[in-house]
């Protein structure tokens, strides 16, 4: 049975990849901020899937929180045979002249940092054992800009730039690195993007159908079942009615 560490899964595309990968018989750990979610759905999962479900809550933006619960990993989850790299968020949507600081530190802190506090020592493992595969959960910002979208933007294209050097780096070792970038999924990014305001975060869905938090966890157990001598470089998935970040159709 295989086993995957999910970052960021307290909601959305990182909720979502656990219940699927529970239900194909992955074992998980799963790390978030919100131990009481965390704790919820570790033990959902772990009694209707009858896999091995653990939790470390802990946030990812310090180093130190970080290397404490990764240093001593419950057996058999040592070293994964997944990485999912899916925590992150956008907070604020600014010109670059107008940005807040604080956000701006929020955003480059968890996708960026964040994203390398795990991916180190998770790497390292996986290397030792010559066998792994990392997911990184990347965005259309990571592809291409979009007003007021400067700094988030800059974060996942460093997300995609960091994915193509680890499939470099880790090439020697057989491990396998992915980066999956969706565009437009309905989940809690815009309630956080506006800071909790929930009539400004639903305006941004109105008159579109956007991708579903599932959508991108059918992505995730395609890519981490695929032949080991086949690795997915790079997939974009976006709705029907997005073509990019600044073309969408709305009825």
């Amino acid at each position: 049975m295989k086993t995957a560490l999910i970052t960021g899964a307290t909601s959305g595309i990182g909720e979502a990849s656990a219940k699927l990968l529970a239900a194909n018989d992955y074992n998980l750990l799963l790390t978030g901020r919100r131990k009481d979610k965390l704790e919820s759905l570790a033990r959902l999962l772990s009694k209707k899937n009858n896999v091995d479900v653990h939790y470390l809550s802990f946030d990812i933006r310090s180093r130190s929180e970080t290397e404490k619960a990764l240093y001593d990993l419950p057996p058999g989850f040592e070293s994964p045979d997944l990485l999912l790299n899916n925590a992150g968020l956008a907070s604020g949507i600014s010109t670059i002249q107008d940005g807040d600081v604080n956000d701006w530190e929020t955003m480059i802190d968890t996708n960026v940092k964040g994203l390398l506090y795990v991916s180190r020592h998770i790497a390292k493992r996986m290397s030792e054992r010559k066998a792994g595969h990392i997911i990184n959960i990347g965005s259309i910002a990571g592809k291409e800009v979009y007003p007021n979208g400067n700094v988030y933007c800059a974060t996942k294209f460093a997300v995609e730039a960091l994915t193509r050097a680890m499939r470099i780096d880790l090439l020697p070792f057989g491990v396998r690195v992915t980066s999956i970038s969706p565009g437009m999924v309905e989940t809690e990014f815009s309630l956080v993007r506006f800071h909790g305001d929930s009539e400004r975060a639903n305006q941004v869905y109105n008159g579109v159908v956007p991708l579903k938090p599932e959508d991108i966890a059918e992505a995730v157990l395609w890519v981490a079942n695929r032949p080991p001598h086949v690795n997915i470089n790079d997939i974009v998935i976006m709705p029907t009615v997005q073509a990019s970040t600044s073309h969408l159709i709305r009825k």
